[in-house]
Protein backbone atom coordinates (compact mmCIF):
# COMPACT_ATOMS: atom_id res chain seq x y z
CA UNK A 1 0.00 0.00 0.00
CA UNK A 2 1.61 3.46 -0.97
CA UNK A 3 0.05 6.28 1.13
CA UNK A 4 -1.60 9.45 -0.36
CA UNK A 5 0.90 11.64 1.36
CA UNK A 6 4.14 10.90 3.54
CA UNK A 7 2.70 10.09 6.70
CA UNK A 8 5.98 8.41 7.75
CA UNK A 9 8.02 10.49 6.78
CA UNK A 10 6.24 13.89 8.42
CA UNK A 11 6.18 12.02 11.48
CA UNK A 12 9.93 11.72 11.98
CA UNK A 13 10.79 15.18 10.72
CA UNK A 14 8.07 17.47 12.20
CA UNK A 15 9.09 16.00 15.47
CA UNK A 16 12.64 16.71 14.64
CA UNK A 17 12.05 20.29 13.18
CA UNK A 18 9.78 21.52 15.76
CA UNK A 19 12.54 20.68 18.93
CA UNK A 20 14.99 23.07 17.25
CA UNK A 21 12.59 25.13 19.66
CA UNK A 22 13.28 23.57 22.95
CA UNK A 23 16.31 25.49 23.82
CA UNK A 24 14.02 28.34 24.22
CA UNK A 25 11.60 26.70 27.02
CA UNK A 26 12.80 27.04 30.39
CA UNK A 27 10.24 24.99 32.42
CA UNK A 28 11.45 21.57 32.94
CA UNK A 29 8.17 20.11 32.90
CA UNK A 30 6.79 22.04 29.81
CA UNK A 31 9.46 20.37 27.74
CA UNK A 32 9.22 16.78 28.70
CA UNK A 33 5.35 17.10 27.93
CA UNK A 34 6.34 18.75 24.63
CA UNK A 35 9.35 15.76 23.93
CA UNK A 36 6.62 12.77 25.07
CA UNK A 37 4.22 14.50 22.63
CA UNK A 38 6.07 14.62 19.86
CA UNK A 39 7.71 11.37 19.60
CA UNK A 40 4.24 9.90 20.32
CA UNK A 41 3.27 11.18 17.08
CA UNK A 42 6.05 9.14 14.90
CA UNK A 43 5.50 5.71 17.88
CA UNK A 44 1.38 6.14 16.97
CA UNK A 45 1.70 6.55 13.39
CA UNK A 46 4.07 2.83 13.51
CA UNK A 47 1.71 1.48 15.65
CA UNK A 48 -1.74 2.76 14.03
CA UNK A 49 -0.19 1.52 10.27
CA UNK A 50 0.42 -1.86 11.49
CA UNK A 51 -2.61 -2.19 13.36
CA UNK A 52 -4.65 -0.97 9.91
CA UNK A 53 -2.75 -4.45 7.97
CA UNK A 54 -1.76 -6.25 10.37
CA UNK A 55 2.06 -5.98 8.92
CA UNK A 56 0.72 -8.21 5.90
CA UNK A 57 1.49 -5.91 3.47
CA UNK A 58 4.18 -3.47 3.07
CA UNK A 59 3.36 0.65 3.37
CA UNK A 60 5.16 3.16 2.06
CA UNK A 61 5.54 6.68 1.77
CA UNK A 62 4.82 8.42 -1.82
CA UNK A 63 8.18 9.28 -3.58
CA UNK A 64 9.14 12.75 -2.06
CA UNK A 65 12.75 13.28 -3.38
CA UNK A 66 13.72 11.26 -6.81
CA UNK A 67 16.77 12.31 -8.55
CA UNK A 68 18.16 9.91 -11.58
CA UNK A 69 21.36 9.43 -9.84
CA UNK A 70 20.59 9.12 -6.58
CA UNK A 71 17.25 7.19 -6.79
CA UNK A 72 14.00 6.94 -4.61
CA UNK A 73 13.78 8.64 -1.07
CA UNK A 74 10.60 7.46 0.63
CA UNK A 75 9.89 5.76 4.06
CA UNK A 76 8.72 1.73 4.15
CA UNK A 77 6.92 0.08 6.96
CA UNK A 78 6.75 -3.96 6.86
CA UNK A 79 6.88 -6.82 8.90
CA UNK A 80 10.90 -6.26 8.44
CA UNK A 81 11.09 -2.80 9.78
CA UNK A 82 7.78 -2.65 12.13
CA UNK A 83 9.42 -4.40 15.31
CA UNK A 84 12.40 -1.75 15.23
CA UNK A 85 10.07 1.02 14.62
CA UNK A 86 7.36 -0.03 17.23
CA UNK A 87 10.21 -0.93 19.87
CA UNK A 88 11.79 2.55 18.91
CA UNK A 89 9.15 4.28 19.12
CA UNK A 90 8.09 2.72 22.70
CA UNK A 91 11.29 3.33 24.54
CA UNK A 92 12.12 6.54 23.13
CA UNK A 93 8.43 7.63 24.69
CA UNK A 94 8.89 6.20 27.72
CA UNK A 95 12.46 7.14 28.93
CA UNK A 96 11.39 10.89 27.84
CA UNK A 97 8.75 10.36 30.45
CA UNK A 98 11.83 8.77 32.93
CA UNK A 99 13.94 11.67 31.75
CA UNK A 100 12.77 14.14 34.05
CA UNK A 101 13.44 12.73 37.71
CA UNK A 102 16.60 11.34 36.50
CA UNK A 103 17.86 14.28 34.91
CA UNK A 104 16.64 16.49 37.59
CA UNK A 105 19.14 14.29 40.08
CA UNK A 106 21.79 14.29 37.60
CA UNK A 107 21.97 18.36 36.74
CA UNK A 108 22.07 18.31 40.99
CA UNK A 109 25.27 15.90 40.84
CA UNK A 110 26.65 18.46 38.05
CA UNK A 111 26.09 21.69 39.90
CA UNK A 112 27.80 19.43 43.23
CA UNK A 113 30.87 18.82 40.19
CA UNK A 114 30.72 22.48 39.43
CA UNK A 115 29.93 21.85 35.65
CA UNK A 116 27.34 24.37 34.51
CA UNK A 117 25.78 21.92 30.97
CA UNK A 118 23.12 23.23 28.68
CA UNK A 119 19.69 22.99 30.20
CA UNK A 120 16.47 21.01 30.23
CA UNK A 121 15.80 22.37 26.27
CA UNK A 122 18.87 21.87 24.80
CA UNK A 123 18.98 18.07 26.66
CA UNK A 124 15.60 17.63 24.80
CA UNK A 125 16.02 18.47 21.97
CA UNK A 126 18.93 16.54 21.46
CA UNK A 127 17.35 13.37 22.76
CA UNK A 128 14.28 14.29 20.32
CA UNK A 129 16.56 15.00 17.32
CA UNK A 130 18.59 11.15 18.40
CA UNK A 131 15.16 9.22 18.71
CA UNK A 132 13.42 10.42 15.58
CA UNK A 133 16.88 10.21 13.27
CA UNK A 134 16.69 6.50 14.74
CA UNK A 135 13.31 5.98 13.54
CA UNK A 136 13.93 7.73 10.18
CA UNK A 137 16.99 5.28 9.69
CA UNK A 138 15.31 2.02 10.14
CA UNK A 139 12.37 3.52 7.58
CA UNK A 140 14.43 4.60 4.56
CA UNK A 141 14.64 2.97 1.47
CA UNK A 142 17.74 4.61 0.11
CA UNK A 143 21.53 3.90 0.67
CA UNK A 144 22.03 7.91 1.14
CA UNK A 145 18.58 8.42 2.87
CA UNK A 146 19.93 5.63 5.45
CA UNK A 147 23.41 7.13 5.79
CA UNK A 148 21.64 10.66 6.49
CA UNK A 149 19.09 9.51 9.02
CA UNK A 150 22.52 7.52 10.70
CA UNK A 151 24.68 10.41 10.70
CA UNK A 152 21.94 12.66 12.12
CA UNK A 153 21.43 10.19 14.81
CA UNK A 154 25.44 10.79 15.92
CA UNK A 155 25.59 14.08 16.67
CA UNK A 156 22.60 14.38 19.36
CA UNK A 157 24.14 11.16 21.11
CA UNK A 158 27.68 12.26 21.10
CA UNK A 159 26.55 15.99 22.85
CA UNK A 160 24.19 14.30 25.34
CA UNK A 161 27.05 11.98 25.96
CA UNK A 162 29.60 15.00 26.45
CA UNK A 163 27.46 17.23 28.27
CA UNK A 164 26.11 15.03 30.64
CA UNK A 165 27.57 11.82 30.79
CA UNK A 166 29.79 10.58 33.50
CA UNK A 167 34.25 10.25 34.13
CA UNK A 168 35.74 11.70 31.99
CA UNK A 169 32.71 12.41 29.33
CA UNK A 170 34.33 14.48 26.54
CA UNK A 171 36.60 12.09 25.84
CA UNK A 172 34.58 8.89 26.11
CA UNK A 173 32.01 11.40 23.79
CA UNK A 174 34.70 11.89 21.20
CA UNK A 175 35.69 8.20 21.30
CA UNK A 176 32.51 7.27 20.36
CA UNK A 177 32.36 9.52 17.62
CA UNK A 178 35.39 8.80 16.09
CA UNK A 179 34.27 4.66 16.24
CA UNK A 180 30.62 5.22 14.78
CA UNK A 181 32.08 7.33 12.53
CA UNK A 182 35.01 5.38 11.00
CA UNK A 183 31.98 2.48 10.62
CA UNK A 184 29.73 5.13 8.72
CA UNK A 185 33.10 5.82 6.38
CA UNK A 186 33.18 2.23 5.72
CA UNK A 187 29.51 1.53 5.06
CA UNK A 188 29.30 5.20 2.93
CA UNK A 189 32.42 4.36 0.40
CA UNK A 190 30.76 0.72 0.00
CA UNK A 191 27.68 2.50 -0.76
CA UNK A 192 29.01 4.87 -2.85
CA UNK A 193 31.21 2.39 -4.84
CA UNK A 194 27.57 0.61 -6.06
CA UNK A 195 25.49 3.77 -6.48
CA UNK A 196 27.42 5.38 -8.56
CA UNK A 197 28.25 2.54 -10.39
CA UNK A 198 25.10 0.84 -10.88
CA UNK A 199 22.86 4.12 -11.13
CA UNK A 200 21.24 4.10 -8.10
CA UNK A 201 21.41 4.09 -4.64
CA UNK A 202 17.86 2.32 -3.94
CA UNK A 203 17.78 -1.05 -1.80
CA UNK A 204 14.41 -1.26 -1.78
CA UNK A 205 12.00 -0.16 -4.47
CA UNK A 206 8.93 1.99 -3.36
CA UNK A 207 6.80 2.53 -6.03
CA UNK A 208 6.61 -1.60 -7.24
CA UNK A 209 6.93 -2.26 -3.54
CA UNK A 210 9.78 -4.40 -3.61
CA UNK A 211 13.75 -4.94 -2.57
CA UNK A 212 16.10 -4.58 -5.39
CA UNK A 213 17.33 -7.92 -4.34
CA UNK A 214 20.99 -8.83 -6.53
CA UNK A 215 21.46 -5.27 -7.20
CA UNK A 216 24.96 -5.32 -6.53
CA UNK A 217 25.32 -8.31 -9.17
CA UNK A 218 25.58 -5.34 -11.24
CA UNK A 219 28.84 -4.19 -10.35
CA UNK A 220 31.69 -5.68 -12.13
CA UNK A 221 32.14 -9.36 -10.97
CA UNK A 222 35.72 -7.71 -9.33
CA UNK A 223 34.37 -5.60 -7.21
CA UNK A 224 31.65 -7.17 -5.65
CA UNK A 225 32.54 -8.76 -2.99
CA UNK A 226 35.11 -5.85 -2.01
CA UNK A 227 31.81 -3.14 -2.01
CA UNK A 228 29.77 -5.94 0.07
CA UNK A 229 32.74 -6.16 2.44
CA UNK A 230 33.27 -2.62 2.87
CA UNK A 231 29.13 -1.87 3.70
CA UNK A 232 29.39 -5.09 6.39
CA UNK A 233 32.45 -4.01 7.85
CA UNK A 234 30.68 -0.56 8.32
CA UNK A 235 27.90 -2.39 9.92
CA UNK A 236 29.75 -4.74 12.01
CA UNK A 237 31.13 -0.97 13.63
CA UNK A 238 28.03 0.51 14.15
CA UNK A 239 26.74 -3.08 15.59
CA UNK A 240 29.91 -3.39 17.78
CA UNK A 241 30.64 -7.29 17.22
CA UNK A 242 33.45 -8.64 18.78
CA UNK A 243 36.67 -7.15 17.11
CA UNK A 244 35.27 -3.55 16.89
CA UNK A 245 33.86 -3.15 19.80
CA UNK A 246 35.84 -0.84 21.88
CA UNK A 247 33.81 2.44 21.93
CA UNK A 248 30.60 0.19 23.12
CA UNK A 249 31.51 -0.42 27.01
CA UNK A 250 32.63 2.99 27.49
CA UNK A 251 30.06 5.21 25.49
CA UNK A 252 26.94 3.16 26.41
CA UNK A 253 28.56 2.71 30.53
CA UNK A 254 29.27 6.92 30.82
CA UNK A 255 26.21 7.95 29.41
CA UNK A 256 23.61 9.73 30.91
CA UNK A 257 21.36 6.57 31.89
CA UNK A 258 18.47 7.71 29.90
CA UNK A 259 20.41 8.03 26.69
CA UNK A 260 22.45 4.56 27.54
CA UNK A 261 18.65 3.07 27.54
CA UNK A 262 18.69 4.24 24.03
CA UNK A 263 22.23 3.60 22.89
CA UNK A 264 22.07 -0.14 23.99
CA UNK A 265 19.19 -1.48 22.65
CA UNK A 266 18.24 0.77 20.02
CA UNK A 267 20.63 2.10 18.10
CA UNK A 268 23.10 -0.60 17.84
CA UNK A 269 20.69 -2.78 16.75
CA UNK A 270 19.77 -1.34 13.76
CA UNK A 271 22.99 -2.04 12.15
CA UNK A 272 21.95 -5.86 12.35
CA UNK A 273 18.52 -4.99 10.77
CA UNK A 274 20.70 -3.20 7.99
CA UNK A 275 22.63 -6.36 7.43
CA UNK A 276 19.24 -7.88 5.75
CA UNK A 277 17.40 -5.07 4.61
CA UNK A 278 20.54 -4.04 2.67
CA UNK A 279 23.92 -6.08 2.65
CA UNK A 280 21.87 -9.04 2.03
CA UNK A 281 19.25 -7.57 -0.10
CA UNK A 282 22.20 -5.50 -2.37
CA UNK A 283 24.70 -8.77 -2.32
CA UNK A 284 22.64 -12.26 -1.64
CA UNK A 285 25.27 -14.36 -3.25
CA UNK A 286 28.18 -12.63 -1.31
CA UNK A 287 26.35 -12.31 1.73
CA UNK A 288 26.10 -16.23 1.53
CA UNK A 289 29.42 -17.23 0.99
CA UNK A 290 30.74 -14.86 3.85
CA UNK A 291 27.76 -15.80 6.26
CA UNK A 292 29.54 -19.03 7.97
CA UNK A 293 32.78 -16.61 9.26
CA UNK A 294 29.56 -14.20 10.29
CA UNK A 295 27.93 -17.27 12.21
CA UNK A 296 31.47 -18.08 14.38
CA UNK A 297 32.13 -14.27 14.67
CA UNK A 298 28.59 -13.76 16.62
CA UNK A 299 29.23 -16.91 18.28
CA UNK A 300 32.49 -15.42 20.06
CA UNK A 301 31.07 -12.18 20.53
CA UNK A 302 28.54 -13.82 22.19
CA UNK A 303 31.04 -15.28 24.41
CA UNK A 304 33.78 -12.85 24.79
CA UNK A 305 30.55 -9.89 26.07
CA UNK A 306 29.53 -13.17 28.55
CA UNK A 307 32.97 -13.25 30.01
CA UNK A 308 33.94 -9.53 29.87
CA UNK A 309 30.01 -9.25 31.49
CA UNK A 310 30.95 -11.60 34.43
CA UNK A 311 33.91 -9.54 35.40
CA UNK A 312 32.41 -6.83 35.82
CA UNK A 313 31.69 -4.84 38.99
CA UNK A 314 29.80 -1.32 37.59
CA UNK A 315 26.47 -2.35 36.65
CA UNK A 316 26.38 -0.37 33.42
CA UNK A 317 29.31 -1.46 32.57
CA UNK A 318 27.99 -4.59 32.96
CA UNK A 319 25.12 -3.98 31.04
CA UNK A 320 27.28 -2.69 28.35
CA UNK A 321 28.73 -6.05 27.84
CA UNK A 322 25.57 -7.90 28.00
CA UNK A 323 24.85 -5.44 24.76
CA UNK A 324 28.07 -6.82 23.06
CA UNK A 325 26.90 -10.15 24.17
CA UNK A 326 23.54 -9.77 22.57
CA UNK A 327 24.67 -8.38 19.64
CA UNK A 328 26.02 -12.19 19.10
CA UNK A 329 22.69 -13.63 19.19
CA UNK A 330 21.15 -10.94 16.46
CA UNK A 331 24.40 -11.72 14.24
CA UNK A 332 24.07 -15.34 14.82
CA UNK A 333 20.86 -15.67 13.79
CA UNK A 334 21.38 -13.17 10.61
CA UNK A 335 24.25 -15.59 9.44
CA UNK A 336 21.98 -18.83 9.43
CA UNK A 337 20.74 -17.37 6.27
CA UNK A 338 17.02 -18.89 7.03
CA UNK A 339 14.12 -17.33 7.55
CA UNK A 340 13.84 -18.67 10.73
CA UNK A 341 17.06 -17.02 11.73
CA UNK A 342 16.75 -13.92 10.68
CA UNK A 343 13.10 -13.49 11.87
CA UNK A 344 14.38 -14.55 15.11
CA UNK A 345 17.24 -12.05 15.29
CA UNK A 346 14.32 -8.98 14.38
CA UNK A 347 12.34 -10.07 17.15
CA UNK A 348 15.12 -10.36 19.68
CA UNK A 349 15.95 -6.58 18.73
CA UNK A 350 12.82 -5.95 20.20
CA UNK A 351 12.95 -8.65 23.19
CA UNK A 352 16.47 -7.08 23.68
CA UNK A 353 14.90 -3.13 23.11
CA UNK A 354 12.49 -4.30 26.62
CA UNK A 355 14.66 -6.01 28.54
CA UNK A 356 17.77 -3.76 28.39
CA UNK A 357 15.76 -0.71 28.41
CA UNK A 358 14.43 -1.88 31.88
CA UNK A 359 17.91 -2.89 32.73
CA UNK A 360 19.22 0.78 32.41
CA UNK A 361 16.33 2.13 33.87
CA UNK A 362 17.09 -0.10 36.51
CA UNK A 363 20.60 1.20 37.25
CA UNK A 364 19.43 4.85 36.37
CA UNK A 365 16.70 4.47 40.09
CA UNK A 366 19.64 2.62 42.10
CA UNK A 367 22.04 6.01 40.68
CA UNK A 368 19.37 8.35 41.64
CA UNK A 369 17.64 7.24 44.77
CA UNK A 370 20.59 5.70 46.08
CA UNK A 371 23.40 8.42 45.80
CA UNK A 372 24.78 7.41 42.73
CA UNK A 373 25.09 3.31 43.03
CA UNK A 374 26.58 1.54 40.65
CA UNK A 375 29.18 -0.62 42.58
CA UNK A 376 27.77 -4.28 42.63
CA UNK A 377 29.20 -5.51 44.84
CA UNK A 378 28.01 -2.59 47.72
CA UNK A 379 24.45 -3.96 46.64
CA UNK A 380 22.51 -6.84 48.03
CA UNK A 381 19.61 -7.14 50.08
CA UNK A 382 17.74 -4.65 47.76
CA UNK A 383 14.67 -6.48 47.34
CA UNK A 384 12.44 -5.64 50.38
CA UNK A 385 12.83 -2.51 49.82
CA UNK A 386 12.94 -1.86 46.57
CA UNK A 387 10.36 -4.84 45.27
CA UNK A 388 8.86 -3.47 42.38
CA UNK A 389 12.33 -2.35 41.18
CA UNK A 390 13.46 -5.58 41.86
CA UNK A 391 10.61 -7.09 39.68
CA UNK A 392 11.17 -4.48 36.71
CA UNK A 393 14.84 -5.85 36.77
CA UNK A 394 14.14 -9.71 36.84
CA UNK A 395 11.89 -8.96 33.88
CA UNK A 396 14.34 -7.24 32.48
CA UNK A 397 17.10 -10.04 32.67
CA UNK A 398 14.49 -12.57 31.52
CA UNK A 399 14.13 -10.83 28.22
CA UNK A 400 18.10 -11.22 27.45
CA UNK A 401 17.96 -14.65 28.51
CA UNK A 402 14.95 -16.12 27.28
CA UNK A 403 12.88 -16.80 30.24
CA UNK A 404 9.15 -17.05 29.80
CA UNK A 405 6.84 -14.62 29.90
CA UNK A 406 9.70 -12.59 28.10
CA UNK A 407 9.43 -11.93 24.01
CA UNK A 408 13.44 -12.97 24.23
CA UNK A 409 11.97 -17.11 24.66
CA UNK A 410 10.53 -16.89 21.25
CA UNK A 411 13.27 -14.67 19.82
CA UNK A 412 16.13 -17.58 21.40
CA UNK A 413 13.63 -20.60 20.20
CA UNK A 414 13.76 -18.86 16.27
CA UNK A 415 17.54 -18.25 16.22
CA UNK A 416 18.57 -21.83 17.73
CA UNK A 417 15.79 -23.65 15.38
CA UNK A 418 17.77 -21.60 12.61
CA UNK A 419 21.52 -22.80 13.87
CA UNK A 420 20.30 -25.82 14.09
CA UNK A 421 20.24 -26.12 10.04
CA UNK A 422 22.58 -23.78 9.41
CA UNK A 423 25.04 -25.86 11.58
CA UNK A 424 24.23 -29.36 9.55
CA UNK A 425 24.69 -27.78 6.63
CA UNK A 426 27.92 -26.86 7.34
CA UNK A 427 28.77 -30.76 8.99
CA UNK A 428 29.62 -28.63 12.09
CA UNK A 429 26.70 -29.52 14.16
CA UNK A 430 28.43 -30.65 17.43
CA UNK A 431 30.71 -27.33 17.85
CA UNK A 432 28.25 -25.14 16.72
CA UNK A 433 25.86 -26.66 19.15
CA UNK A 434 28.76 -26.58 22.28
CA UNK A 435 30.12 -22.65 21.39
CA UNK A 436 26.37 -21.60 21.41
CA UNK A 437 25.64 -23.66 24.71
CA UNK A 438 28.61 -21.91 26.61
CA UNK A 439 27.31 -18.39 24.91
CA UNK A 440 23.66 -19.62 26.44
CA UNK A 441 25.51 -20.48 29.78
CA UNK A 442 27.19 -16.97 30.17
CA UNK A 443 24.31 -14.89 29.39
CA UNK A 444 22.46 -16.67 32.06
CA UNK A 445 24.88 -16.41 34.57
CA UNK A 446 26.39 -12.98 34.26
CA UNK A 447 22.70 -12.24 34.67
CA UNK A 448 21.07 -13.92 37.42
CA UNK A 449 24.44 -13.96 39.30
CA UNK A 450 24.50 -10.35 39.08
CA UNK A 451 20.27 -10.47 39.88
CA UNK A 452 21.09 -12.34 43.18
CA UNK A 453 23.85 -10.14 44.23
CA UNK A 454 22.09 -7.10 43.70
CA UNK A 455 18.80 -7.61 45.26
CA UNK A 456 19.08 -10.75 47.68
CA UNK A 457 21.71 -11.91 50.04
CA UNK A 458 23.23 -10.08 53.08
CA UNK A 459 21.63 -6.75 53.97
CA UNK A 460 24.23 -4.13 52.16
CA UNK A 461 24.74 -0.74 54.09
CA UNK A 462 23.02 0.65 51.12
CA UNK A 463 19.97 -1.43 51.40
CA UNK A 464 19.89 -0.25 54.87
CA UNK A 465 19.07 2.95 54.22
CA UNK A 466 16.95 2.04 50.62
CA UNK A 467 12.96 2.83 50.00
CA UNK A 468 11.38 1.83 47.10
CA UNK A 469 11.67 4.27 43.69
CA UNK A 470 9.50 7.83 42.93
CA UNK A 471 6.40 6.64 40.78
CA UNK A 472 8.02 8.54 38.07
CA UNK A 473 10.62 6.73 37.84
CA UNK A 474 8.57 3.64 37.99
CA UNK A 475 5.35 4.28 35.25
CA UNK A 476 7.42 4.57 32.13
CA UNK A 477 9.35 1.18 33.03
CA UNK A 478 6.08 -1.09 34.30
CA UNK A 479 4.44 0.46 30.52
CA UNK A 480 7.50 -1.64 29.27
CA UNK A 481 7.26 -4.94 31.04
CA UNK A 482 3.69 -4.55 30.20
CA UNK A 483 3.83 -4.39 26.30
CA UNK A 484 6.97 -6.42 26.47
CA UNK A 485 4.69 -8.92 28.58
CA UNK A 486 1.49 -8.68 25.60
CA UNK A 487 4.63 -9.11 23.21
CA UNK A 488 4.58 -12.66 25.01
CA UNK A 489 1.41 -13.60 24.77
CA UNK A 490 0.88 -12.82 20.97
CA UNK A 491 4.32 -13.26 19.13
CA UNK A 492 2.38 -14.24 16.15
CA UNK A 493 1.80 -10.92 15.34
CA UNK A 494 5.20 -10.18 14.40
CA UNK A 495 6.40 -13.63 13.73
CA UNK A 496 4.09 -14.61 10.97
CA UNK A 497 4.71 -11.27 9.02
CA UNK A 498 8.16 -12.05 9.42
CA UNK A 499 8.14 -15.16 8.12
CA UNK A 500 6.62 -14.73 5.15
CA UNK A 501 8.18 -12.02 3.91
CA UNK A 502 11.48 -12.96 4.74
CA UNK A 503 10.69 -17.06 2.81
CA UNK A 504 9.95 -14.87 0.13
CA UNK A 505 13.15 -12.47 0.30
CA UNK A 506 15.46 -15.58 0.73
CA UNK A 507 13.42 -17.87 -2.14
CA UNK A 508 14.13 -14.64 -4.89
Amino acid sequence: MILPIPVLFLSVVIPMVISLALPFVKDKKTAAYISILLLAIPFAVVVALSAMTMLREPIADPVFFSDPSLGKFSMLLDSLSAPLAISIGLVTTMVAWYSVPYMEHRFQEMEEEKTNPPGWGVYYMLYIMFSTAMMGTVLSTNLIEFYLFLEVSLLPSFLLIAFYGYGKRERIALLYLIWTHVGALAFLVGSLALGLTVGTFDYYDPVNLKPLLGLGDLLPTAMRLSVAVAILIGLFVKMAVFGVHIWLPYAHAEAPTPVSALLSPNLIGIAGYALIRIAYVLFPEQFSSLAPYMLGLGLLTIIYGGLMALAQDDFKRLLAYSSVSQMGYLLVGISTVTALGMAGALLHYTAHAVGKALLFTTAGVLIAELHGLRSISKMGGLAPKMPITAALALIGFMHITGIPPSLGLWSEVLILTGVANAAVKLNAFFPILILLLIGIGLSTAYSFVTMKRMFYGPESEAAKHAKEARSSLLMPMVIIAAVGLILFLVPQLLIEPMMSTLKALLAG
